[in-house]
């Protein structure tokens, strides 16, 4: 049979099945919640007693249907009252999360105000091996020297490491977090995507030098909103201490990459939280 004209004849191609599952990587998805009180109001205590019990196995839901990954968060401010952060392969394990939590004896007093979807990924501007070697050459290390050598090697054996946390982080045990999305600038003069790829990854590689002097006391994800929702990144920061989240998006603006080329969104700071203890802070109680 004639194959219709423009179209190649599947054989010749090597095509993936058609999955929701990234080939590598987790979507990951962040959503903003808040107690309507108006609602609240009108519920008698035992659909109030029922909607609690909901919740809570809502926001740590069992082991078969829980994702990969699952934070809870009592958010700072009046844009919302507590968060969730979820990862995992399959994005429709996420969303039955969210869909539980809205739904349910107290589902109409949940009000979902701010979500965002996005993937984890690699980046194009984490540096291969001779990519690496070269950054130090021009930073004045001797091509044949040993300390070269050595600290290519160094950088080698870490790299699949940092690809995998990159990938499906561990999320450290901390207490305060930060979420914000963001682009980059398309304005005239400040058009990120018409430079370079070279003088973006030097902009790249600054960024995250400044991101490094905070080893130990911030854990950073970026994950991929592009051709997902509105905004083309999401940052999460996870802090020792609400503090040192201050103090590293301060310092991190002044580098290139964000004084002239970010953009950024609503932020977002929580602090970890189990079920209950976002009831009782937000003080819905029998």
């Amino acid at each position: 049979m004639n194959q219709p004209a423009g179209r190649p004849h599947a054989a010749s191609q090597s095509l993936p099945e058609p999955s929701r599952t990234p080939s590598e990587g987790l979507h990951c998805s962040h959503f903003m919640y808040r107690f309507r009180r108006d609602v609240l109001a009108g519920l008698s205590a035992r659909r109030l007693r029922d909607g609690m019990r909901q919740f809570l196995a809502a926001v740590d839901p069992a082991e078969a249907t829980r994702p990969e990954k699952l934070q809870r968060y009592i958010i700072s401010g009046h844009k919302a009252d507590f968060a969730l952060m979820m990862m995992d392969a399959d994005p429709l394990k996420i969303d039955a999360v969210h869909q539980a939590v809205v739904s349910g004896p107290l589902g109409a007093a949940v009000e979902a105000t701010w979500s965002f979807v996005s993937m984890s990924e690699i980046s194009e501007y984490v540096p291969s091996v001779p990519q690496y070697r070269e950054k130090l050459i021009r930073e004045g290390n001797a091509p044949d020297s040993p300390e070269l050598a050595a600290k290519v090697a160094a950088y080698e054996r870490r790299l699949p490491m940092m690809n995998q946390q990159r990938l499906s982080p561990d999320i450290p045990d901390w207490p305060a977090a930060c979420f914000y999305p963001m682009n980059k600038s398309r304005v005239p003069g400040a058009n990120w995507f018409m430079e370079s790829s070279s003088l973006r990854q030097s902009l790249m590689a600054e960024h995250a030098q400044s991101g490094m002097a905070f080893a130990g006391r911030v854990s950073q994800l970026i994950t991929v909103g592009v051709g997902l929702d509105d905004w083309e990144w999401m940052v999460t920061l996870w802090g020792r201490n609400p503090e040192h989240l201050k103090e590293i998006v301060y310092r991190m603006r002044f580098d290139q990459a964000s004084a002239k080329y970010g953009e950024f969104g609503p932020f977002y700071v929580g602090y970890s939280a189990t079920g209950e203890e976002i009831l009782d802070h937000c003080r819905i109680n029998v």
